[in-house]
């Protein structure tokens, strides 16, 4: 007992003046490089940069390895090499950084107002969505529907035709009816509202997507790899519904896994236990 309170007294002795020595800034310093450092780690994570990050590090190391047994010319062009590492790096993580400065540069302030009415607009449009997406994984009628959250896609919405409309499963399902002059691209929802149908989508730049996905699933995924947007995909082929988010495509879902996903992403879990009790009020009276 006396020893672990001498080790006690030891530990304290050595925090004390390391706590005295630490600022509020070093602190904040801290957070700021882990949240960079975790920022990269989950870009890494998402995409297919953790080869040319593993290609780096072995350059790193070979030219570590090179300056200790004094290997002149591979020292020498090693250190060529990384004398140019920085527009290397932005020239190979462009896709990821233009992202990134999207993501920064195109968040909506007012998400961070958020209103009542917004998120009961959002509740409601979960469900349409999840109702039009079944009636149409039945019926093999193609769809992309894109559910925009903080990152704004307007430039995305230029491309295709406004809207501006209520949310329903009904006009969702006639907007992918095949003889519609609206079926063709993406429809966008913004905040539980219908935004524009028709709008042109980037198509995915990663080279590892299964070479049984057709272009509406690659614009799906595009859109999710370039902004932090929802996309719900309706293979016209074999009707299964897949929804990709952050470049991640889930497929083969069923309804009650398809809702789930919507609400975990698009409602927060307050805000689904604010929301619960007056649905299912709403459910008793009908």
């Amino acid at each position: 007992m006396d020893s672990l309170r001498e080790l006690f007294i030891r530990i304290q002795g050595m925090l004390l003046p390391l706590g005295q020595t630490i600022r509020v800034w070093d602190i904040v310093d801290i957070l700021i490089i882990a949240y960079l450092i975790y920022r990269v780690l989950s870009m890494i994570r998402r995409t297919s940069s953790g080869s040319v990050i593993k290609g780096i590090i072995l350059i790193l190391v070979v030219a570590w390895l090179s300056n200790l047994l004094n290997l002149t010319v591979v020292d020498f062009l090693l250190r060529q090499m990384l004398q140019m590492g920085i527009v290397v790096l932005v020239v190979l993580f462009q896709p990821e950084l233009r992202k990134l400065f999207e993501q920064v540069g195109s968040s909506k302030l007012s998400v961070i107002f958020k209103k009542r009415g917004k998120l009961e607009n959002v509740e409601a449009g979960i469900q349409s969505v999840v109702a039009a997406g079944e009636a149409m994984s039945k019926s093999h009628t193609g769809a992309l529907i894109v559910i925009e959250r903080e990152v704004g896609l307007d430039d995305y919405a230029v491309t295709g035709t406004r809207i501006d409309a209520s949310i329903s499963a009904e006009l969702i399902q006639n907007i992918f009816f095949h003889n519609s002059p609206l079926h063709d691209g993406a429809l966008l929802i913004r905040d539980g509202r219908l935004l524009a149908a028709a709008c042109m989508m980037p198509l995915s730049n990663n080279i590892n997507l299964s070479r049984d996905l057709g272009m509406r699933h690659r614009a799906g995924i595009g859109i999710s790899e370039r902004s932090d947007a929802v996309a719900v995909i309706i293979s016209e082929q074999n009707g299964t519904i897949s929804v990709a988010v952050d470049g991640m495509l889930k497929r083969h879902l069923s309804k009650d896994t398809f809702e789930k996903l919507l609400r975990n992403e698009l409602i927060t879990k307050v805000e689904a236990k604010s929301l619960k009790p007056k649905s299912r009020k709403s459910k008793v009276n009908r």
